[in-house]
């Protein structure tokens, strides 16, 4: 009876002390500290003071280009410029030392969920271990070892308590593992970004030496004579039989002359009031970063809840064997890919826009595939994130070093890539975006001349 009563007490204490452990009173120290408050307020301020030098080359660079095209005019806007990468550099490594300190902060608080979760597996393997050997016991043998009523009745109070807090524990549980899940694509997340920016920073260093180049380049062929220079402008100007058959690269893979995307651009633009220029710039293969656009099954790069009954649906209203489709691959973490078509929407995302682009197009369904429907997605898209709060409070406070229009644009092209993350991306794809449809609106302009 004492070895009984003794073991349903440490079963007890066992089980409490899991109870604690999950509820948050960890024994297991946090390997890596968390940045401080200030440390991130510094970093924060640092980076919105380099912002506001961004901009002001911005505007200086925006200034001299309606100064027209003269040779010194040229030469202050490519100083500009390279004044802009450099600070565009700076702030990408400030937004890296960010990102390292959440990546940090993340993975210290992965460690101690996963201590946590298994600290309490091995505490509730042993405590259901004890109660399934309780719950088997007699009534007859409950009797013999509590010998009177109030003893009795005390030790199946004391196994249904257990088991309640048996059931609470393993709710905590549960919860702790979801929000494991959740820390890692986090994580993933947040490496994808220090990764891309990385990515960003090394190409802002390349331009940097053309940019350069190019001013070294147009000295050495004007010899500072500004009639030399305005021949070299006349000899730039683009016809529009060539402007016509440039090829355009679609971001999920395949060609379009640039009169034939225009069209599209146009279609789409006319239906969600977005510039086709931009339309065309975000659909550029140029602008992705990188991004993978379809090498990979549905099987394994969707998410199998959110995005495989929805691919199967769209794969099936269009009579396509889903097997046949390639789709954006998973990133090296396990975050979830899945991207469809020159658009690269995944299926949760097409399915929003689905009945919108149907009654845009006439066509019913509408296909991710088909070129038409997908310049008009992302039309409807980026109309949504030019409106959203977000891009126009962000064009609002800083209307004062740059026009509205861009810093929308810009909100809206890294929202397009990077959804609610868009703020880490304004330049590193946002910027880029816009300087190529305003590149893409010089090309229109001379076809509309």
């Amino acid at each position: 009876m004492h070895k009984k009563a003794t073991s349903k007490l440490a079963s007890i204490i066992l089980l409490f002390t899991a109870i604690f452990i999950v509820l948050g009173f960890s024994p297991i120290k946090q390997i890596f500290a968390a940045p401080s408050d200030e440390e991130r307020a510094a970093l924060e301020q640092q980076l919105k003071d380099l912002e506001s030098e961004i901009s002001e080359h911005e505007a200086t660079i925006a200034t001299l280009k309606t100064q027209g095209k003269s040779l010194e005019s040229e030469i202050s806007r490519l100083n500009a410029k390279v004044s802009k990468l450099n600070l565009q550099i700076k702030a990408v490594n400030v937004q890296l030392q960010q990102l390292d300190n959440e990546i940090e902060k993340t993975e210290s608080e992965i460690e101690v969920t996963e201590g946590k979760i298994d600290f309490n597996k091995s505490a509730l393997s042993h405590t259901l271990q004890i109660l399934y050997e309780q719950s088997n016991q007699s009534f007859v043998e409950a009797l013999i070892y509590n010998p009177t009523l109030t003893g009795f009745i005390g030790s199946m109070n004391d196994l249904i308590s257990v088991q309640d807090n048996l059931s609470v524990v393993i709710d905590k549980i549960t919860s702790l593992k979801n929000k494991l899940e959740d820390d890692k694509e986090v994580l993933s997340l947040k490496r994808s970004d220090a990764q891309a920016l990385k990515s960003y920073q090394d190409s802002q260093k390349k331009t940097i030496e053309v940019t350069k180049k190019e001013q070294a380049n147009l000295l050495a062929v004007t010899k500072g004579k500004e009639s030399q220079f305005q021949k070299i402008v006349a000899e730039r100007k683009k016809t529009a039989a060539q402007i016509r058959s440039q090829i355009f690269q679609l971001l999920g893979g395949g060609e379009l002359s640039f009169e034939q995307a225009y069209d599209f651009a146009k279609l789409a633009g006319g239906a969600t009031g977005v510039r086709p220029a931009l339309i065309m710039a975000v659909l550029d293969r140029e602008s992705a970063l990188g991004r993978n656009v379809g090498r990979c099954s549905y099987k394994t790069a969707m998410h199998p809840t959110r995005d495989i009954p929805t691919f199967l649906e769209i794969t099936a209203k269009l009579g396509i064997n889903p097997d046949s489709i390639y789709v954006s691959c998973a990133n090296s973490d396990g975050v979830y890919g899945g991207a469809m078509g020159p658009a690269q929407f995944i299926p949760s995302t097409w399915k929003l826009y689905e009945a919108e682009i149907a009654t845009i197009t006439g066509s019913n369904p509408p296909s991710p595939w088909n070129n038409a429907h997908a310049f008009v997605a992302t039309g409807l898209y980026i109309s949504d994130a030019l409106n959203s709060s977000a891009c126009v409070n962000y064009a609002v406070q800083n209307s004062h070093l740059v026009d509205k229009q861009t810093l929308q644009e810009r909100c809206a092209a890294a929202k397009y890539y990077a959804g609610g993350r868009w703020y880490t991306y304004r330049f590193a794809y946002g910027d880029p975006v816009v300087e190529r449809a305003n590149e893409f609106q010089q090309d229109i302009d001379i076809l509309n001349s």
